[in-house]
């Protein structure tokens, strides 16, 4: 609704939402002028007026030609030519109460829209504005001409009655008048320069909103179009006050000089804008862009031989709060810390009025710290980028020190200090207020309000038009003020601190609510973006509601989470039912950013059979099929064996039942057509390792071992279908010989398998095969190759001190 106009809002709406609006007006009438109607200004049209009046005539005839031309081409020509001549005869004889039917009829409307849809259409509110705007500068231009009008005729008074010794009642007459419509005119101009300071201030906000990922509109050149206009006033007006001064001195305009030359330098400096902002969150010795724009450079740079230099400097949030407090123009000597590159010349670029200077490789070389509050961290330490320049002006004989202050940013000098810093900036930009002193905001902000910057973060960074839901707010909202009781009413007014958002970590967690949010919207960015917004992962839910949502499903059934131990982690949660039916609820160990680079989620899900239904309901391969990887054939390339990984989920048969009833998380690993330890990932908390679960390591060769179709390191051979001896070996054989073997070029994944297990907490013993590695030498050089093996991994369980090498066929 955002580019619509406000008719084409209303003409979709129910008739009912208008009744009884257009008794007075026809509703075709009111369809034929569409947008026409609510492009003019009669919101601003003052009756009272002598040059509104004089508008009111000319819009009213401009309506009137216009539906005598569309009702040419009209359905109901003979109905529509009679209702304009009705129109015709009320625009003649009352004018005035054309446009208050107007006003009112327009006013309905925007009740009515605002009542359904909350708001107006964006472009409906700024062509107000613009009408607005436009309606007072046409208003103050006439009354400059009417002041220019007076002034002559006072002129030309004053030299016919020159040899009177005291004025004549008409050049006192006029004199008053002519003060009394200058004095008007500063009315005017500072109503309409504070519409467009206002406008600026909007301009301001909305850049800092659009770091946090809200929507930004950064064309400037409407409000340069309305300071240019402002300006021309402004000297228009200093030289009636000049030409008065002059000819009959200053009575009756005291402090008027001052008060347009005030207003002016406000104008002037106002017109310099930080349109290209600094990184938020700045590191010392790395290079940065930033750029500033003077609106007023078409007007006062345009003759000037020598373009300024504008300088940057880097100041606390204490200098820039002194700065906006202070009205005396102040050079900053000491500043915060030290920038490289810090000036550079204003550019011009008159074809397209843009005057600007272009900072392109700012580096902060070093920083000074400040004293800090109780137990802020230096990531909460917010600083700013000072623009500045002086110009001097001879036209109109002013000099001008001109400030632009960059948003608040913090400086850090690791990377690990990153993370807390963005909390900081965007705390900071959501939460300040349009009007403050820098860089003070709100300790305590309500949920609500919370829940608005979360999803406009997760929507922005992840790249998805598919927002964040109510019960999505609900499971954040338990976890930062961690209460698992908490219901959507419970919240709805309750207030969330900056210490529950980023100081306080999470109760049995070693990070804080913003870490883990940011963690899942990292993952979300890298590697989960499709699925989020094909609807596949529901994602914020508990583990315990999890077990509330399954444990009535049909066997197979899962859904995708984010877990709550770790950051940046996905995880499956599925069921499963034994012979008695009973529910047994998995939940398999969660997958960074780094696993689903290695394979895709939706190739894991596919790998993993014992997955059916996506909840609620939906067959796994339906939901998941666009996001599989197509299979690209297994023929050899450049005599190497094709390759491919796939992931199963292990589980221990002793303790299956207790893990899965229990809700714990069963680690996966990959099938790889390379020599590898079977999950050698780490532990995790809430997740039992491989270890704990499975005390025997598994460790599985997958390629045909053919002569020549394996690239090994060792000598190519026939191994026999089983082979075990007697021997063991040192804990630390196992992982150096897997990590040996990790080869690209080796990870191919046709049977058979070669199966390694055994206690690895047993010494060598065995002087024939003191290593594994000798093992499978000496397999390699049997003759004998194993036939008809499948392609998939039984677990060997083996008694204490045995060590079992086998085909599994």
């Amino acid at each position: 609704m955002s580019k619509s106009s406000l008719w084409s809002v209303v003409s979709k709406m129910p008739p009912e939402c208008f009744s009884n609006l257009y008794l007075g007006f026809p509703r075709n009438v009111r369809h034929i002028l569409a947008d026409w109607l609510e492009n003019q200004p009669w919101e601003f049209l003052d009756v009272s007026d002598g040059f509104c009046q004089t508008l009111t005539n000319t819009l009213l005839t401009s309506m009137l030609d216009k539906l005598r031309k569309d009702s040419q081409c009209c359905r109901n020509q003979a109905e529509l030519i009679q209702q304009v001549r009705w129109l015709e005869e009320i625009c003649r004889r009352e004018p005035q109460q054309m446009v208050e039917t107007f006003k009112g009829i327009l006013e309905r409307e925007k009740a009515a829209v605002i009542e359904q849809f909350h708001s107006l259409p964006r472009s409906y509110c700024l062509k107000q504005e613009e009408l607005k705007f436009g309606m007072a500068a046409q208003s103050l231009l006439h009354k400059l001409g009417e002041a220019q009008v007076l002034h002559d005729r006072l002129k030309q008074v004053s030299e016919m009655k020159n040899a009177t010794v005291s004025p004549t009642p008409d050049v006192v007459s006029i004199k008053v008048k002519w003060t009394s419509v200058i004095r008007d005119a500063v009315v005017y101009l500072e109503s309409m320069q504070a519409q467009v300071l206002k406008r600026i201030t909007i301009w301001k906000r909305q850049q800092q909103l659009s770091g946090n990922g809200a929507f930004f509109n950064e064309d400037l050149a409407p409000i340069q179009e309305k300071c240019e206009i402002l300006f021309d006033i402004h000297i228009r007006l200093s030289q009636e006050l000049v030409n008065a001064r002059i000819e009959w001195g200053m009575e009756g305009f005291t402090g008027v000089p001052e008060q347009i030359s005030n207003s002016l330098t406000t104008l002037v400096k106002s017109s310099l804008l930080v349109d290209k902002q600094p990184p938020q969150v700045l590191k010392t010795q790395t290079k940065f862009h930033a750029s500033v724009r003077f609106l007023l450079g078409p007007k006062l740079l345009a003759n000037q031989v020598k373009m300024p230099t504008v300088k940057a400097s880097i100041i606390t949030e204490k200098q820039a709060r002194e700065m906006v407090q202070s009205q005396v123009i102040e050079a900053w000597t000491e500043c915060a810390g030290e920038i490289l590159n810090n000036t550079a010349t204003m550019e011009k670029n008159p074809s397209a009025k843009v005057y600007g200077t272009n900072f392109k490789s700012l580096s902060v070389k070093k920083i000074k710290r400040c004293e800090r509050k109780g137990s802020e961290s230096v990531t909460e330490e917010k600083c700013a980028i000072l623009f500045t320049f002086n110009i001097a002006v001879s036209a109109i004989n002013m000099t001008f020190h001109l400030e632009a202050l960059s948003l608040p940013l913090v400086v850090i000098v690791h990377g690990n200090q990153d993370n807390n810093a963005k909390a900081t900036i965007l705390w900071d930009n959501a939460f300040a207020e349009v009007e403050r002193l820098p860089f003070i905001v709100a300790e305590r902000v309500t949920w609500p309000k919370m829940c608005e910057t979360l999803n406009m973060r997760f929507v922005s960074e992840v790249g998805t038009t598919q927002g964040l839901l109510s019960e999505h707010f609900i499971f954040l909202a338990q976890k930062v003020f961690n209460d698992n009781s908490l219901k959507v009413e419970d919240f709805q007014e309750r207030l969330v601190s900056w210490s529950q958002f980023n100081k306080e970590l999470i109760p049995g967690r070693g990070f804080t609510f913003w870490q883990w949010f940011d963690g899942v919207v990292e993952l979300s960015k890298k590697c989960l973006k499709n699925y989020w917004s094909d609807k596949l992962i529901i994602g914020f839910i508990s583990k315990q509601y999890v077990q509330k949502l399954l444990c009535s499903e049909p066997d197979g059934t899962f859904l995708l989470r984010f877990s709550d131990s770790e950051i940046g982690g996905i995880t499956i949660a599925h069921i499963l039912r034994n012979q008695e039916g009973a529910a047994q609820i998995q939940n398999i160990q969660p997958f960074s950013a780094n696993d689903l680079a290695i394979r895709t989620l939706g190739d894991r899900i596919r790998d993993l059979t014992q997955l059916k239904y996506l909840y609620k309901q939906k067959v796994k391969d339906e939901a998941f099929q666009k996001h599989y990887t197509k299979d690209q054939g297994m023929t050899k390339t450049d005599g190497y064996t094709p390759a491919t990984i796939r992931m199963v989920a292990v589980s221990n048969s002793c303790d299956e039942s207790q893990s899965q009833s229990s809700g714990k998380s069963i680690p996966p690993t990959h099938e790889m057509g390379t020599l590898q330890k079977e999950n050698p990932l780490t532990n995790s908390p809430g997740y039992p390792s491989p270890m704990q679960s499975f005390p025997n390591h598994n460790i599985l060769i997958s390629p045909p071992l053919t002569q020549g179709n394996m690239q090994l390191p060792f000598t190519h051979g026939s191994p026999s279908p089983a082979y075990s001896p007697a021997g063991s070996m040192s804990p630390n054989t196992i992982p150096s010989f897997a990590q040996q073997y990790q080869d690209p070029l080796m990870q191919v994944d046709p049977p058979p398998f070669l199966v390694f297990s055994g206690n690895p907490n047993l010494d060598a013993s065995n002087e024939l095969y003191p290593t594994l590695e000798d093992v499978i030498n000496d397999l390699f050089d049997m003759e004998e190759l194993p036939g008809g093996v499948a392609p998939c991994l039984h677990p060997q369980n083996v008694p204490e001190n045995d060590c079992n090498l086998e085909w599994v066929g």
